[in-house]
Protein backbone atom coordinates (compact mmCIF):
# COMPACT_ATOMS: atom_id res chain seq x y z
CA UNK A 1 0.00 0.00 0.00
CA UNK A 2 1.09 3.62 -0.83
CA UNK A 3 2.84 5.42 2.31
CA UNK A 4 2.79 9.04 2.59
CA UNK A 5 6.43 10.12 3.48
CA UNK A 6 7.89 13.30 4.66
CA UNK A 7 11.87 14.18 5.01
CA UNK A 8 12.52 16.31 7.53
CA UNK A 9 16.28 17.13 7.39
CA UNK A 10 19.34 19.80 6.30
CA UNK A 11 20.81 16.79 4.90
CA UNK A 12 20.27 13.58 3.64
CA UNK A 13 20.48 9.79 4.90
CA UNK A 14 23.69 8.16 3.58
CA UNK A 15 22.43 5.53 0.02
CA UNK A 16 23.22 2.51 1.81
CA UNK A 17 20.33 3.67 4.90
CA UNK A 18 17.86 4.44 2.05
CA UNK A 19 15.98 0.80 1.78
CA UNK A 20 16.03 0.62 5.56
CA UNK A 21 14.55 4.36 6.04
CA UNK A 22 12.12 3.35 3.14
CA UNK A 23 10.72 -0.14 4.13
CA UNK A 24 7.09 -0.77 3.60
CA UNK A 25 7.21 -3.84 4.79
CA UNK A 26 8.39 -5.73 8.81
CA UNK A 27 11.54 -3.40 9.55
CA UNK A 28 12.25 -6.88 11.83
CA UNK A 29 12.25 -9.32 9.28
CA UNK A 30 14.77 -7.20 6.64
CA UNK A 31 16.73 -7.20 10.56
CA UNK A 32 16.51 -10.76 11.10
CA UNK A 33 17.18 -11.64 7.79
CA UNK A 34 20.11 -9.20 7.94
CA UNK A 35 21.73 -10.52 11.11
CA UNK A 36 21.17 -14.16 10.29
CA UNK A 37 19.38 -14.90 13.71
CA UNK A 38 15.98 -13.29 15.14
CA UNK A 39 16.48 -9.99 17.53
CA UNK A 40 17.02 -9.95 20.48
CA UNK A 41 14.60 -7.04 22.31
CA UNK A 42 15.98 -5.57 25.01
CA UNK A 43 13.24 -3.01 26.44
CA UNK A 44 14.44 0.49 28.35
CA UNK A 45 10.73 1.86 29.74
CA UNK A 46 7.30 -0.20 28.85
CA UNK A 47 4.55 1.72 30.70
CA UNK A 48 1.49 4.67 30.34
CA UNK A 49 2.46 7.84 29.60
CA UNK A 50 0.64 11.10 28.35
CA UNK A 51 0.83 11.88 24.79
CA UNK A 52 3.01 15.19 24.09
CA UNK A 53 1.34 17.74 21.82
CA UNK A 54 3.94 16.45 18.94
CA UNK A 55 3.13 12.65 19.40
CA UNK A 56 -0.83 14.33 19.30
CA UNK A 57 -0.26 15.44 15.82
CA UNK A 58 1.71 12.55 14.72
CA UNK A 59 -0.63 10.46 15.65
CA UNK A 60 -3.72 12.68 13.22
CA UNK A 61 -5.40 14.04 16.33
CA UNK A 62 -7.28 16.82 15.36
CA UNK A 63 -9.44 20.15 17.01
CA UNK A 64 -10.26 19.87 20.84
CA UNK A 65 -8.72 16.44 21.01
CA UNK A 66 -5.04 18.45 20.83
CA UNK A 67 -5.53 20.23 24.64
CA UNK A 68 -6.93 16.98 26.10
CA UNK A 69 -4.88 14.91 28.41
CA UNK A 70 -4.31 12.01 26.21
CA UNK A 71 -2.61 8.47 27.73
CA UNK A 72 -0.37 6.00 25.86
CA UNK A 73 1.11 2.90 26.07
CA UNK A 74 4.96 3.29 25.44
CA UNK A 75 7.37 0.65 25.01
CA UNK A 76 10.92 2.05 24.33
CA UNK A 77 13.69 -0.95 23.33
CA UNK A 78 16.49 -1.21 21.44
CA UNK A 79 16.94 -3.83 18.91
CA UNK A 80 19.89 -6.07 18.68
CA UNK A 81 21.01 -8.30 15.65
CA UNK A 82 24.18 -10.54 15.64
CA UNK A 83 26.40 -8.63 17.73
CA UNK A 84 26.56 -7.11 21.06
CA UNK A 85 25.56 -3.11 20.34
CA UNK A 86 22.02 -2.52 19.50
CA UNK A 87 21.54 -1.72 15.84
CA UNK A 88 18.07 0.21 16.39
CA UNK A 89 16.48 2.14 19.02
CA UNK A 90 12.64 1.78 19.12
CA UNK A 91 9.67 3.43 20.28
CA UNK A 92 6.19 2.13 20.35
CA UNK A 93 3.28 4.61 21.12
CA UNK A 94 -0.31 3.40 21.01
CA UNK A 95 -2.93 5.36 22.33
CA UNK A 96 -5.32 4.22 25.23
CA UNK A 97 -8.12 4.39 22.91
CA UNK A 98 -6.77 2.67 20.36
CA UNK A 99 -5.97 -0.17 22.84
CA UNK A 100 -9.50 -1.80 22.24
CA UNK A 101 -10.11 -6.08 21.11
CA UNK A 102 -7.27 -7.64 19.28
CA UNK A 103 -5.17 -4.25 19.79
CA UNK A 104 -4.54 -4.96 23.65
CA UNK A 105 -1.82 -7.42 22.68
CA UNK A 106 0.21 -4.75 21.98
CA UNK A 107 0.55 -4.15 25.96
CA UNK A 108 1.91 -7.68 26.63
CA UNK A 109 4.89 -7.61 23.88
CA UNK A 110 7.60 -8.04 26.38
CA UNK A 111 10.46 -9.07 24.45
CA UNK A 112 8.95 -10.03 21.22
CA UNK A 113 9.40 -7.17 17.81
CA UNK A 114 6.18 -5.70 17.14
CA UNK A 115 6.78 -6.29 13.31
CA UNK A 116 5.94 -10.18 14.65
CA UNK A 117 1.94 -8.91 15.53
CA UNK A 118 1.76 -5.81 13.29
CA UNK A 119 2.65 -7.36 10.14
CA UNK A 120 1.57 -11.18 11.00
CA UNK A 121 -1.41 -11.16 8.70
CA UNK A 122 -0.35 -8.45 6.04
CA UNK A 123 3.20 -7.18 4.96
CA UNK A 124 2.22 -3.71 4.49
CA UNK A 125 -0.18 -1.41 6.16
CA UNK A 126 -1.06 2.11 6.03
CA UNK A 127 0.97 4.74 7.00
CA UNK A 128 2.85 8.43 6.82
CA UNK A 129 6.48 8.17 7.66
CA UNK A 130 8.76 10.89 8.43
CA UNK A 131 12.21 10.82 8.32
CA UNK A 132 14.99 12.71 10.58
CA UNK A 133 18.72 13.35 11.62
CA UNK A 134 18.81 13.41 15.46
CA UNK A 135 21.41 13.40 18.11
CA UNK A 136 21.35 8.92 17.92
CA UNK A 137 20.94 8.25 14.11
CA UNK A 138 18.67 8.44 11.16
CA UNK A 139 15.06 8.11 12.48
CA UNK A 140 11.88 6.90 10.82
CA UNK A 141 8.83 7.65 12.56
CA UNK A 142 5.77 6.14 11.45
CA UNK A 143 2.27 6.02 12.04
CA UNK A 144 0.51 3.08 11.63
CA UNK A 145 -3.11 2.16 10.61
CA UNK A 146 -3.45 -1.38 12.04
CA UNK A 147 -7.65 -2.19 11.61
CA UNK A 148 -8.52 1.36 11.94
CA UNK A 149 -6.07 1.71 14.88
CA UNK A 150 -3.32 4.80 15.17
CA UNK A 151 0.13 3.71 16.02
CA UNK A 152 3.09 5.48 16.35
CA UNK A 153 6.20 3.77 15.84
CA UNK A 154 10.29 5.36 15.88
CA UNK A 155 13.02 3.40 14.77
CA UNK A 156 16.33 5.23 15.00
CA UNK A 157 19.32 3.16 13.15
CA UNK A 158 22.57 3.64 15.69
CA UNK A 159 25.65 3.96 14.52
CA UNK A 160 27.24 0.26 14.73
CA UNK A 161 24.25 -1.17 12.10
CA UNK A 162 25.04 2.10 9.93
CA UNK A 163 29.03 0.94 10.01
CA UNK A 164 27.82 -2.55 9.69
CA UNK A 165 26.10 -1.34 5.86
CA UNK A 166 29.39 0.34 5.14
CA UNK A 167 31.27 -3.21 5.53
CA UNK A 168 29.69 -5.01 2.55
Amino acid sequence: MPSNLSFSAHSSPPVELLSWLNTEGSLTALLEVRAGQPLRVERSFEGYRQLSLIQKQQLGIQGAMLNRPMLAWVREAQLYGNDERPWVAAQSVFPLPSLKGRARRLQQLKGTPIGYVLFKRSRTLPNYRSIQHTTEGWQRQTRYDWYGRQLLISETFLPPFCQKLLVI
